[in-house]
């Protein structure tokens, strides 16, 4: 697919990654929505990408932008599910007798945020492209986290099942000529990595890796860009690490 006069949607892109993927892609002639919780952080994107203030966990806000997109453009190519939030929390916390153990109430809402969203949003885009015959693309943002990580049960068992739906998806949908794909970057640097992360740890990440630094967004956006233009790519995960697993 070529990326010029792609129309493509982006989810949780008013900052970071998806920020970083929208701009990339809109450089590359692609005309680019961005979705997003933050009307605020909507208000800054640059010139030229629009914006579309979007809870992705709500099924019916997806239908109704979903439809609006395609009303104004008559399609949709791609959709970007990079919408989601990183959570750190030890399955057992023996620093806090009296509540050692991860809280359910924080699993679910991770897997609400990482993986149902990602359901939501990939049901009310490839709907329409199957109805309508689109040979579009879908590209799930997953996470070296997926194949586990200490500390992060919730958020590895989210991201392993977007690794699962993008595999089936692709089986699924590959007859209609709609591709599915994923990227799992490794620790890139971000303000969410930073936020999330220790700088102690983020010191032990960069050693460990081959390349001895952090990704930067902009390599991830490269990645995303090189499964929309190849199209006999389908239902990869795309290790975006450093060679940090190797």
């Amino acid at each position: 697919m070529r990326i010029e006069g792609a129309i493509v949607l982006v989810t949780g892109a008013a900052r970071g990654l998806g920020l970083a993927i929208a701009t990339h892609l809109q450089g590359r002639g692609a005309t680019v929505i961005a979705a997003d919780i933050d009307a605020a952080a909507l208000a800054n994107l640059p010139e030229g990408i629009e914006a579309a203030t979007l809870d992705i966990t709500d099924p019916a806000a997806v239908a109704a932008c979903v439809q609006a997109i395609w009303a104004r453009h008559g399609r949709i190519d791609v959709l970007v599910n990079n919408a989601g939030a990183i959570h750190s929390e030890p399955m057992i916390d023996i620093m806090r007798p009296d509540a050692m153990m991860h809280d359910l109430g924080r699993f679910r809402r991770c897997l609400a945020a990482n993986l149902e969203s990602v359901f939501i949003m990939t049901s009310g885009v490839v709907e329409q492209m199957a109805r309508k015959r689109v040979r579009g693309l879908i590209v799930n943002i997953s996470s070296i986290s997926a194949r586990g990580n200490a500390g992060q049960t919730a958020y590895a068992a989210a991201k392993a099942g977007v690794n699962a739906m993008t595999v089936t998806w692709a089986k699924e949908w590959g007859p209609f000529g709609i591709r599915c794909n994923a990227v799992a970057p490794g620790f890139i640097d971000t303000p969410s990595t930073r936020s999330a992360l220790a700088p102690a740890h983020l010191k032990h990440v960069e050693i460990s890796t081959p390349l001895r630094r952090l990704g930067r967004a902009e390599e991830v956006a490269q990645a995303v860009a090189s499964l929309v233009e190849n199209d006999f790519v389908n239902g990869i995960v795309l290790d975006v690490h450093g060679g940090l697993s190797i």
